[in-house]
């Protein structure tokens, strides 16, 4: 009961956090799942697209009513992500196997693949925020006097949605850099985006597992989904009073250190 109120408490933060800085908070939902709800790592990185969907859809409602969303952009960069999560999720995972290696009485099973290797790219996306070295990109507006870098967008889509699909993460941390970076959007734009495009994507991942064997708790997605929509609406109130300059580092640490933990964890 109690893990299930500090679970339920954690969604809220999940969402609080995808509000004020457009990411990062969803690389917690995959072990809040696991240590807190104790479900097996390969569901919930399905359970992890459900939610973050959800409550991406409900931030880049209200990005959109701002304005804040880039639809040229989201297409460009959209479909080529999305269009691999599905894959990754729909054949990819269904053709790991359950065993994959073994030396002598350790065993390399599919559950400690993900979380090892989700656990690194908690690592990776806490030194991108603890560094905070993001530009904010062209405030003024749209990119002008330059065409769009369709390839390199294309591509940057793809290599997100395979990320995504495979350890069950938005991608925002990855998605929003590529936008700043290769598109040229202002920050803000950016976050918007990258909100449609996680929901997009996210939504459609998840979908290759609901068509296979896979059995999903509605009722439990549902609340937890809930509070995390309470959050990222929450979070997007408070956007305009908070500067993520500071909040990004922080949550960086504190990333850092989920991600050593579950480097330990998984090890011992």
């Amino acid at each position: 009961m109690i893990m299930a109120v500090f679970g339920y408490a954690a969604a809220l933060g999940i969402g609080l956090s995808l509000g004020l800085i457009g990411g990062g908070g969803s690389i917690l939902t995959v072990p809040i799942l696991v240590y807190l709800f104790h479900i097996d790592p390969v569901k919930a990185t399905a359970y992890s697209l459900f939610v973050v969907g959800l409550t991406s859809l409900a931030g880049a409602y209200s990005h959109a009513r701002k304005g804040n969303i880039q639809y040229k952009t989201a297409l460009i960069f959209g479909i080529p992500s999305l269009i691999a999560v599905f894959t990754m999720r729909k054949w990819v995972m269904a053709a790991i196997p359950v065993h994959i290696i073994s030396f002598g009485t350790r065993t390399i099973n599919k559950s400690f693949l993900l979380m090892m290797v989700f656990a690194l790219l908690m690592v990776f996306a806490s030194i991108s925020m603890i560094r905070n070295k993001q530009s904010n990109g062209n405030e003024e507006g749209d990119p002008s006097g330059k065409s769009y870098p369709i390839i390199q967008l294309s591509l940057q889509g793809v290599m997100v949605g395979l990320i995504t699909g495979f350890v069950g993460v938005g991608g925002g941390f990855l998605i929003i850099p590529s936008l700043v970076l290769l598109a040229g959007l202002p920050m803000k734009k950016a976050v918007g985006t990258s909100l449609m495009i996680m929901t997009i994507s996210s939504l459609l991942g998840v979908m290759g597992d609901m068509t296979g064997k896979l059995s999903i708790d509605y009722p439990f997605l549902g609340i937890f989904s809930a509070f995390a929509i309470a959050g990222i609406l929450l979070g997007s109130y408070l956007s305009g009073f908070i500067k993520d300059t500071r909040l990004k580092p922080a949550f960086g640490w504190f990333v850092l250190m989920m991600g050593l933990f579950i480097i330990t964890r998984s090890i011992l």
